[in-house]
């Protein structure tokens, strides 16, 4: 049983093209990547009740603060998950906890070949 009801909002595997990576030629050319972002939004119970959308969180904004989010570069992807929690904690301060995972699609591994490589933050 749950300690407490709550509603968690996903945005699942949004892919965006961004400039994150060690490699300078990441910064500068860019990569694919998928951003899944859950948060617990207790004061979304409100829109199982009423059904209006301003009781809830509207998902074209998350998406807007991942999109923003994601247009400055950094060199891991640990530190995109840490700028995408601070963002989406100052924009839904009721949120109380989550998880952000930033995947990196086709990482530049020489030798290697693989789907992707992913950082996962959650609180």
């Amino acid at each position: 049983m749950l300690d407490k009801e709550t509603i968690v909002i996903t945005i699942d595997r949004l892919h965006l093209r961004a400039c994150h990576g060690v490699l300078e030629q990441e910064r500068t050319v860019g990569n694919e990547f998928e951003v899944t972002v859950r948060l617990s939004y207790p004061p979304a119970l409100r829109a199982a009740h009423s059904d209006e959308l301003s009781e809830t969180v509207n998902y074209a904004e998350i998406v807007d603060v991942i999109k923003a989010v994601m247009a400055t570069p950094s060199r891991l992807i640990e530190h995109v998950c840490g700028r995408l929690r601070d963002a989406l904690l100052e924009r839904y301060p009721e949120c109380d906890g989550g998880m952000v995972q930033v995947t990196k699609l086709s990482p530049p591994i020489p030798g290697v070949q693989l789907a992707g490589a992913s950082a996962c933050i959650t609180w």
